[in-house]
């Protein structure tokens, strides 16, 4: 993987030592990742040290995008690029839709045309109508590590196939967040 400044860090090193939850986003211009990756960015670095986890989201286009993608999201943790999609591969994500519409992110707040016509001007708008990775490759979410450990693993099968942040967050330990802005009641 690649860091915002062009640095190359090997993908194990970003848990080998310390459990991890690691975000696999589309591409940094589709609107579903970047209001699932709003809401990552709302998880309190408190919750992650008390956990002894990192948050670590993984784009697939230049490093470049990196920090303006940052910028656009509020997104504060750890985030990194495999331009070559090296790893997707790897881990056996797909590119395509999936049938399987019917399953719908609890994050992704715009509807499909608002959403896209966003994307499309955020392309438009920006370097050389650069798309910021393969339009068609799907994301996912695991948790890994320490060393080889994998405690979990979800490959998406579509745009909006996203797993609820407080979900893996339970999973790997951290407490949840509240990410609705109604009050949550407590039942003693």
């Amino acid at each position: 993987v690649v860091d915002a400044d062009g640095k190359s860090i090997p993908f194990e090193a970003l848990y080998g030592e310390q459990k991890a939850i690691v975000v696999f986003v589309r591409n940094f211009l589709c609107y579903t990742c970047k209001e699932y990756v709003e809401d990552l960015a709302k998880v309190p670095k408190a919750f992650l040290q008390e956990a002894n986890v990192r948050l670590i989201v993984i784009g697939q286009s230049s490093y470049h995008h990196i920090k303006p993608f940052c910028c656009l999201t509020g997104y504060t943790h750890e985030m990194y690029v495999d331009p070559q999609r090296e790893i997707y591969k790897t881990l056996g994500m797909k590119r395509g839709e999936g049938n399987n519409v019917s399953v719908r992110s609890p994050h992704v707040k715009s509807n499909v045309l608002v959403g896209s016509i966003r994307s499309v001007w955020r392309a438009m708008t920006g370097p050389a109508f650069d798309f910021q990775g393969d339009p068609a490759q799907q994301g996912g979410a695991l948790i890994l590590g320490p060393g080889n450990e994998v405690h979990f693993s979800h490959l998406d099968k579509n745009r909006l196939d996203h797993v609820p942040i407080n979900t893996i967050l339970q999973l790997a330990g951290v407490k949840t967040v509240n990410f609705t802005n109604k009050p949550q009641i407590i039942d003693i």
